[in-house]
């Protein structure tokens, strides 16, 4: 069935990656400001993966060119796979947690300590420690999913680009 949208309906495949890219980073944030997690460096690199993934799968899925539809799944095979890299050295941090974590200071500590002007880029750097689960589901960690998602869509772009090469 994979196969077959690949080859007939690429830009909702593309469009269906694109949203699923923004599910999962509004759930993060539900995460974050519902729940009251706070994310750590390596989340935050994760989202911003996430984020060039779902701007990479909306261009893919708005051209028509076949040659831009297989350069966009070729750089969100790219991401996904830094993406999943970091995911899994955060998830392999979790499962062996190092004797010292240093990810990152606490926000309001940021804010306290620091001007302004430099606590607001240290914001955006995360402020959880990386080695702490403090969500699951089904077992896994919120790395262990992210990995999960990230290889999804590195073997569903890896996928559409050889499928793509095979038949021009």
């Amino acid at each position: 069935m994979l196969l077959t949208w690949i080859d007939s309906a690429p830009r909702r495949l593309w469009l269906l990656v694109c949203l699923a890219c923004v599910g999962l980073l509004a759930f993060g944030l539900y995460l974050q400001h519902v729940v009251g997690l706070e994310p750590c460096p390596m989340c935050i690199v994760q989202r911003y993966a996430l984020v060039l993934i779902a701007i990479t799968a909306g261009v893919t899925c708005a051209s028509g060119r076949k040659s831009l539809q297989i350069g966009g799944a070729f750089v969100a095979l790219l991401l996904a796979c830094f993406g999943g890299f970091v995911a899994a050295r955060q998830s392999f941090l979790q499962w062996y947690p190092p004797e010292v974590a240093t990810c990152g200071r606490d926000l309001y500590g940021m804010i306290e300590t620091f001007p302004l002007k430099r606590a607001i880029p240290m914001i955006f750097k995360g402020g959880g420690d990386c080695t702490v689960v403090d969500w699951t589901f089904l077992g896994g960690s919120i790395a262990n999913w992210s990995f999960a998602c990230f290889a999804s869509i590195g073997v569903l772009a890896l996928v559409f680009v050889l499928r793509k090469l095979r038949t021009a």
